[in-house]
């Protein structure tokens, strides 16, 4: 359907378990704290620079002073960097265990109860309504992570799983092509459709492997990639025939630039065929 907004990538970053975060102050705010403080007990400890006193000795004196006056700014220096530095490894600790609190939080709350139409995989049909609605209803969202290869979508599915939540894999015209290799042969969109198709298989292939429902969803799609998806729907046509659902779970069509009349009109078409 239409999409009106300026495009965006947003990023959801599933944070580490408890078990995997210590709060610990940086390396650089101990290293720091250590310097200064060492320094500052050196030159406050430090005897005092002093000059024989002799008739003649009025411009040691003074030098004498100077040094003594430069050794104690020193000192004072060094212990105003000491004191940063302490406070510097303090904050850092204070924003760690933060952290650790948030992250205990967000891995108490994981969604084990899905509906019974929901199950590990590939969710389409109405698996795929009955899960957004228990996400609607649970005010939760489902992270949809762009992915262009093997290992991302490997990735993706591992954080959902350590997380305890589904999770949307999207594959985008771009980066379709990007995992077909840049050196295929993209007449007609070939190596886009092809890229995109292997990924999904591979998802298809993996997904159940993870324990996490996954939505396989496809990025905006513009008037002028209708190629793209032509390809994609002719696939999940395939696939279907040979195993009763979709290959993919949902499209977006990004008809923005368009009249709202051809947004409709095309959108139509395509929903008709599906």
């Amino acid at each position: 359907q239409g999409h009106s907004s300026p495009r965006r990538a947003v990023r959801f970053l599933f944070p580490k378990s408890p078990s995997q975060s210590k709060a610990m102050p940086s390396k650089v705010g101990v290293a720091l704290a250590t310097a200064g403080a060492y320094a500052a007990a050196q030159a406050f400890l430090a005897p005092g620079v002093t000059a024989p006193v002799t008739p003649s000795t009025g411009r040691h004196l003074r030098q004498a002073t100077e040094a003594s006056s430069a050794a104690s700014c020193a000192g004072a220096g060094a212990l105003a960097m000491g004191a940063a530095g302490v406070a510097v490894a303090a904050n850092q600790k204070r924003v760690s265990r933060r952290c650790q609190v948030v992250r205990q939080a967000v891995a108490e709350k994981v969604f084990t109860k899905m509906p019974a139409s929901v199950k590990p995989g590939v969710v389409t049909g109405q698996a795929l309504v009955d899960l957004l609605n228990y996400a609607k209803e649970n005010e939760f969202a489902i992270p949809g992570v762009n992915v262009v290869s093997s290992s991302s979508v490997n990735a993706c599915m591992e954080a959902a799983k350590k997380a305890g939540g589904p999770v949307m894999v999207t594959f985008s015209r771009g980066g379709g092509q990007f995992l077909a290799g840049k050196a295929a042969d993209n007449t007609d969109d070939a190596a886009c459709i092809a890229g995109t198709v292997a990924g999904a298989l591979h998802v298809r292939q993996v997904a159940k492997l993870y324990g996490v429902p996954v939505i396989l969803h496809t990025d905006h799609c513009q008037k002028s990639w209708l190629p793209w998806f032509d390809g994609l729907i002719e696939a999940s046509e395939e696939y279907f025939e040979k195993n009763g659902e979709p290959l993919f779970s949902s499209h977006m069509l990004d008809l923005s630039e368009e009249s709202l009349e051809d947004n409709i009109a095309i959108c139509k078409k395509y929903l008709e065929r599906m």
